[in-house]
């Protein structure tokens, strides 16, 4: 037993120095893209054993950083950046885009995503793929965040029995590990902000249609967006700078290139003096131990010039308004996940949701065996986008969160920003229950449903356990929030690194107290 336990020790201690390694290591100035790369490889098949955040590496990762090094003309503000995308992106290559289920294994696109282009076209190295929630954590009742039928379950590199959060759990567990310092998520609800703050890291998710949609597996034309997931804040304003503008692909990105900045640019030191900020006290009380956190954030945002208006209620129903999402939700998911099964290769058996739902009942060993379809059901039994319940339900959800919601709060409390703790510490992985139990405060839904920005940032830990503060402003804010998440992290000076523990119960300070008294 003590060898065993001695082994642990050492395998542990070598994630730790791995992943410290990376969030020691200064900027890669004079480093090669193939450099960087090779660096990030070697991290991934050190770390990712344990903590399986990513599906794939893209054997032509290597090639294309050579490339990189061999361009005589002026290097992107991303050269030889090596990055990984959430497996819901497509990318050109070998690697199939498969949204973590056995459905899209063969979905080789031979194709970008336009945010994939746009970072290609930036210098990033596109380095592959990672786990992710199944569809999307979209599926049925009783999911199991960071669980793909295709990639198996991701780890909390904090706590590995602990949930990384989804659906971009693989993308948030990556750079929290230490494995690269950034990754692109997704969200429709909560699926960037979620993640990051469970895994300590920094998420964004910008206003819906600042970002192409183009090429990736969809969920919702209303609430879809990709964002960055870095370990800080400056490093997800660079990757917006790429990602961001109009495509003719995506509708939703008309005003793009009118409405985007150099976010980069927009990180002003002293953000924060004289901001006028809404601090949802609604909220709160759902955790005394956050809460505590909380206070600490708030009162380091004091200490920087911010002035802090509190807010008592939220003004809307809260239930009214998520009655509506799920409506809409299940309803585009429908339309617009056969508009992307119709295009995809003809590897891929499977070209609608009613496909898909045969699919897995005929697989259901793998991929039913942990949790149902119901969602998918539900979905399928919709009428159409032309159907006025659903219109009914996204004007009514829209509004909500939107002008009745965010736009009034901002506008009553006379603030240009609204925090919250993001969401709770991670919970267990739970194969019985899944992701149900009590209320975790999640700070997502009213900006989802909105289509405006969210920022999380990194406010310390409850036992171990990170978790996050969140920035929610008005649409087209996105700069703004950047800079005063920036002007937060500054003043904070955070460093939330992992430690790779079983379980909390095994951390210092919890297991001492655990043991039975000597």
């Amino acid at each position: 037993m003590a060898d065993s336990s001695l082994k642990g020790q050492v395998v542990k201690s070598g994630l730790v120095l791995a992943a410290l390694a990376t969030f020691a290591a200064a900027p890669a100035i004079g480093q090669t893209a193939e450099q960087n790369t090779r660096a990030a490889i070697a991290r991934i098949e050190a770390l990712n054993p344990s903590v399986n955040a990513v599906l794939a590496i893209d054997p032509t990762a290597i090639e294309e950083a050579r490339a990189l090094d061999r361009m005589r003309r002026a290097r992107g503000p991303l050269f030889g950046m090596p990055l990984l995308i959430k497996d819901n992106i497509e990318a050109r290559g070998p690697l199939p885009t498969t949204a973590g289920s056995l459905v899209l294994k063969d979905n080789v696109t031979g194709r970008d995503a336009t945010l994939v282009a746009r970072l290609r076209g930036a210098g990033a190295v596109i380095l592959g793929k990672t786990n992710l929630s199944e569809w999307a954590n979209f599926r049925g009742d009783s999911s199991i965040s960071g669980w793909s039928g295709l990639g198996g379950q991701v780890r909390n590199p904090h706590a590995l029995d602990r949930t990384p959060c989804g659906s971009s759990s693989g993308s948030g567990a990556a750079v929290a590990a230490g494995m690269v310092d950034a990754a692109i998520g997704t969200e429709t609800d909560g699926s960037v902000t979620c993640p990051a703050a469970i895994n300590g890291i920094v998420g964004f998710k910008p206003t819906v249609g600042l970002v192409s949609r183009n090429h990736v597996v969809p969920l919702s034309h209303s609430q879809d967006t990709a964002g960055p997931m870095t370990r800080d804040v400056r490093t997800a304003a660079l990757l917006l700078n790429a990602m961001a503008g109009s495509d003719v692909a995506d509708a939703a990105t008309a005003e793009a290139d009118a409405r985007k900045v150099d976010y980069v640019a927009a990180l002003r030191p002293d953000a924060l003096k004289g901001a006028r900020i809404g601090v949802m006290r609604f909220a709160t009380g759902w955790s005394p131990a956050v809460d505590v956190v909380f206070e600490r954030a708030l009162a380091v945002l004091k200490a920087q010039g911010a002035e802090l208006v509190d807010i008592a209620k939220l003004p809307i129903d809260r239930r009214k308004m998520g009655d509506g999402e799920h409506q809409v939700l299940i309803s585009e998911f429908k339309a617009d996940l056969n508009a992307y099964l119709a295009g995809t290769p003809a590897s891929v058996k499977t070209r609608t949701l009613a496909e898909a739902i045969a699919f897995n009942t005929a697989n259901g060993a793998r991929e039913l065996g942990l949790f149902g379809q119901e969602t998918f059901i539900e979905a399928e039994a919709t009428k159409g986008l032309e159907d006025p319940v659903y219109k009914e339900a996204r004007a009514t959800s829209l509004r909500l969160a939107g002008t009745d919601g965010i736009d009034a709060m901002l506008a009553s409390a006379g603030v240009v920003a609204l925090v919250q703790p993001t969401t709770a510490p991670a919970w267990p992985i739970d194969a019985v229950h899944g992701d149900q139990g009590p209320d975790r405060g999640s700070a997502g839904s009213l900006a989802a449903i909105a289509g405006y920005p969210h920022l999380t940032v990194p406010m310390g830990k409850v036992k171990g356990l990170p978790v996050g503060l969140s920035f929610i402003g008005a649409k087209w804010d996105d700069a703004r929030m950047l800079a005063l998440g920036h002007g937060y992290e500054q003043a904070a000076g955070l460093t939330v690194l992992p430690g790779f523990a079983a379980s909390v119960e095994e951390m210092p300070g919890v297991a001492d107290l655990l043991a039975p008294p000597r």
